[in-house]
């Protein structure tokens, strides 16, 4: 098993400093290629599913959460408040209420839901720095988040849409599910009290698992809702969630939230709460210790090295690394100065494609392509091998 904290910065891919905090790593040029692919990715599934993508603030008004319901029930994970200028301003802990707001912002008819808003964005929480670590808990946290605004009898369609897109994902991403959990209040008010939408909010959330297998658990609710968490399980053997749906009746109450039907009469939609990958932070984490920094080739942060044999073969392999870059392959170059062809081979073998320059290939205009697994294929022409990373490059559902 591998330990992400250790393999990530053994790769390069993040690191911490005490001057910027516990829980707030950074990401470091090639773990920054792998977040960015990630959200390439997750962007394009989503558009092909009608979600539209917006940009709201990381920052909100205290009254917002008080009116969400996240100051009364879920304080205690927040930063504090920040006094500026006469108003207290609050780093915030979901993006529900900037999404609710941005619903609320014009009228809707029956005829535009379900209406799915979608944004990677930041949200903050002051964990204690006893359960802080490497990037499976932080402070600040890059979340695939979405809601999804439609009638009740849409709202079973949605979620179950939206476990069916966590599944694509996760055989897209190589990630494993441990088990499906359906996440129930408990006692003490940091639960709304309203028996009567906690009861239907459950009975549609188990109509969404229908035959999945799950494991209701008391205590794991959302404040405002109960929740469908799909747990992964790390190289520790430590469980977390990963991805979410839930389904809030509660929130599109607090913000008066409203479609005008086909009666003619005002109606309160439903909101569906679901996050598909789950935090970046988590995610990659995760990533990093399913393959061992083997990454498949599409999500790698460097796709192909270019090895020339020796320095008079670098015109003819420098040429080939701007031609991949060109076409959109991650490609860099290796050296001849830096060591042996073997030694420099062996360095780069995690990554998926190495592309050898001898002098063959140099006067005939030829790659000789070497997989990660020791694979060697036979030299072809630049544009050929080209065609190939091309395609490699691309996950399957959205190549």
């Amino acid at each position: 098993m591998y330990d992400h904290r250790k393999l990530g910065r053994q790769l390069g891919l993040f690191g911490t400093d005490r001057l910027i905090g516990a829980g707030l790593p950074y990401w470091l040029p090639e773990g920054a290629a792998i977040r960015h692919t990630l959200e390439e990715y997750v962007r394009k599934i989503e558009q092909r599913e009608g979600y539209r993508h917006v940009y709201s603030p990381v920052l909100g008004k205290r009254e917002l959460y008080e009116i969400s319901g996240h100051w009364a029930h879920y304080g205690d994970d927040m930063f504090p408040p920040m006094d500026v200028g006469g108003e207290q301003i609050v780093l915030r802990p979901s993006l529900c209420p900037h999404h609710a707001l941005i619903y609320r912002s014009r009228a809707h008819s029956y005829r535009e839901l379900p209406l799915r808003i979608a944004e990677l964005g930041g949200m903050y929480r002051p964990e204690l720095s006893g359960v802080l670590g490497g990037l499976t808990r932080v402070r600040s946290i890059q979340l695939n988040d979405a809601h999804i605004f439609c009638t009740p009898g849409q709202a079973v369609g949605e979620a179950r849409a939206a476990l069916e897109l966590i599944r694509r994902a996760y055989a897209d991403l190589g990630i494993r599910s441990a088990w499906y959990r359906l996440s129930l209040p408990g006692a003490g008010e940091k639960y709304v009290a309203d028996p009567e939408i906690w009861q239907r909010a459950r009975a549609m959330l188990i109509d969404v698992l229908g035959d999945f297998p799950y494991e209701a658990v008391e205590g794991e609710a959302a404040f405002y809702g109960p929740k469908i968490d799909v747990q992964i399980i790390d190289s520790a053997g430590r469980e977390s969630t990963l991805s979410t749906v839930q389904i809030d009746f509660h929130q599109p109450e607090r913000f008066g939230l409203e479609y005008v039907g086909a009666d003619g009469g005002r109606h309160r939609p439903v909101m569906v709460h679901r996050s598909i990958i789950g935090s970046m932070e988590r995610v990659v984490a995760q990533l990093i210790e399913e393959h061992g920094g083997a990454f498949p080739a599409w999500l790698a942060p460097v796709q192909v090295v270019v090895l020339p044999v020796s320095g008079a073969e670098l015109p003819h392999a420098k040429r080939f690394v701007r031609l991949c870059v060109e076409a959109g392959v991650r490609a860099e170059l290796s050296d001849p100065n830096r060591g042996s062809l073997g030694a420099r081979v062996r360095e780069a073998r995690l990554v998926p494609f190495q592309a050898v320059v001898g002098a063959r290939e140099a006067a005939d205009g030829l790659v000789a392509l070497r997989l990660r697994d020791g694979q060697r294929l036979a030299p072809l022409a630049e544009q050929e091998v080209l065609a190939r990373l091309v395609v490699a490059g691309k996950p399957e559902s959205i190549a």
